[in-house]
């Protein structure tokens, strides 16, 4: 008796206008989308590439060390084309400086080359299934209950031998079915297009981050779904169903999920917190300064630095924020001077170095308290709705989440001490190559390189739990409360 119900919903929804409407607008939506978000993936692809080679020719550009000029480019991520969550959002290029930290703020975005493609930035896969599956699970629900209460089916079926937990289930079996057979068909268009490009190059563990995807939009679409039935089941009349089927999913996908953002800012007036910081780092980089006059004071070295009362045939410098990028040529007069220069910069060099930290600490509390504790508390809020949480249950299997971002940062973090341990064996600090190029330019063959691996697909997959565990409970919850109601119910 079940497998007839089942097989009747089926029939019933394959054979109605809407699942010919879902698979349609599921359809074009998705392909039309994935075109434009496979170009703008190629794109910045290519910049990044770009960039790339440019980072590289920098390096080999500098003949000192201080000119040194290194940077490192985070790729753009493959499944952004279904979540892009923050990874077109937030910067890709960060400078790699012994005497700055760098942090999750520090990255510098590019701009699209093509400007158009800035109106498809924040629509990815997952936002259409997200807007557009959704209402379709509730237009498939909302008279699965009052319509047969209408029609008197739900009597006559009733009345035959079979419990109503069974009619439930083949309700639910048999609409999920027909709402997930759009989601399967955009998806295998979509991979036949990622399959044609040969600028995309999906692993096998992007294809178990890609399923973990597909099972969050599952239990998304069914929680849209119960709603649709719960109040189906509360009310007598479709008209009264669809009305306020279509005021939650309005209030739950639409307004909630921007509202929510904006409601509540824990943070304050973050000036006070910005100006206290600004004072911190300030007393740090005093310390500088009284070490630099303390040095010169027992030193032959005088006047400003870092020319001094050297004497130079030829001099090339670059400045910017106590960066001091050199490349000179000393005459033969100062030549007793160098070995209190290369002192000079070997001490003020580490010393940046030292107090970069302290400053990083300072800042990274700064921005704890302000930036991410509103995204921190937005988050919050947002989980509230079914749509919060399946968006960052997807960019949490896709990689663009905040701790994806938070993962490069810290690789180009880790990259950072790795280059000052570099610099450190090389003695580069207190070297004649640090400022001059005269009897020699560096040669940069060994530089370490940049290496950045994403976290495996177990890692997304415990990202991403908290909020799928939150969907599949708030599953259960629905379909008590109509199991509850169904139960009751007079026909």
């Amino acid at each position: 008796m079940l497998r007839n119900l089942i097989r009747q919903e089926i029939l019933g929804h394959l054979m109605s206008a809407r699942f010919l409407a879902a698979v349609v607008i599921t359809l074009l939506l998705v392909v039309a989308n994935a075109v434009v978000l496979l170009e703008d993936y190629e794109q910045r692809l290519a910049r990044y590439n770009h960039q790339e080679n440019v980072h590289r020719q920098k390096i080999q550009e500098a003949k000192t060390y201080s000119f040194l000029k290194l940077f490192v480019e985070r790729p753009p991520n493959p499944l952004s084309v279904f979540s892009s969550g923050l990874d077109k959002r937030l910067g890709s290029t960060f400078e790699i400086y012994h005497g700055s930290v760098p942090m999750i703020s520090s990255g510098s975005a590019r701009g699209l080359e093509n400007p158009f493609l800035n109106l498809f930035t924040k629509i990815d896969l997952v936002l259409i299934f997200q807007v557009v599956l959704s209402l379709m699970a509730l237009l498939f629900a909302y008279d699965a209950i009052s319509g047969d209460w209408e029609s008197g089916t739900l009597r006559l079926v009733i009345s035959h031998p079979v419990r109503r937990g069974s009619i439930l289930f083949a309700k639910y079996i048999g609409a999920m079915l027909c709402l997930l057979l759009p989601v399967l068909m955009s998806l295998i268009l979509v991979l036949i297009l990622l399959s044609l490009n040969s600028t995309i190059y999906l692993s096998g563990e992007n294809f178990l981050r890609i399923g973990g995807i597909v099972l969050t939009t599952s239990t998304y679409l069914s929680v849209f779904y119960l709603i649709g039935l719960v109040v189906s089941t509360i009310t007598r009349r479709t008209a009264t169903s669809l009305m306020i089927c279509m005021f939650l999913w309005v209030a739950l996908v639409l307004v909630y999920p921007n509202w929510s953002r904006f409601s509540i800012n824990p943070v304050g007036d973050t000036s006070a917190e910005r100006s206290s910081t600004n004072q911190q780092v300030e007393q740090i980089w005093e310390e500088v300064d009284r070490e630099e006059r303390q040095f010169i004071a027992n030193s032959p070295l005088e006047g400003e630095s870092p020319r001094f009362n050297l004497s130079y045939s030829d001099w090339s410098s670059s400045w910017g924020d106590r960066r001091r990028q050199i490349n000179a040529k000393v005459q033969k007069e100062s030549e007793p001077l160098v070995p209190h220069l290369q002192k000079y910069n070997e001490t003020m060099e580490t010393l940046y170095i030292r107090l970069a930290e302290q400053t990083a600490l300072i800042r990274k509390k700064n921005l704890d308290n302000t930036s991410l504790r509103k995204a921190t508390w937005d988050e919050r809020l947002m989980k509230l709705s079914p749509a919060g949480l399946y968006t960052f249950a997807t960019s949490a299997w896709a990689g663009t989440d905040l701790e994806g971002m938070s993962d490069f940062v810290r690789a180009v973090q880790d990259y950072r001490r790795t280059t000052i341990n570099y610099l450190h064996d090389k003695k580069a600090f207190g070297s004649r190559q640090w400022f001059a190029s005269d009897q020699g330019t560096v040669d940069w063959w060994d530089l370490p390189q940049f290496r950045f691996a994403p976290a495996n697909a177990w890692e997304n997959a415990t990202r991403a739990l908290p909020e799928l565990l939150l969907l599949l409970l708030t599953n259960l919850a629905l379909f008590t409360v109509i199991f509850l109601f169904f139960t009751k119910i007079e026909v």
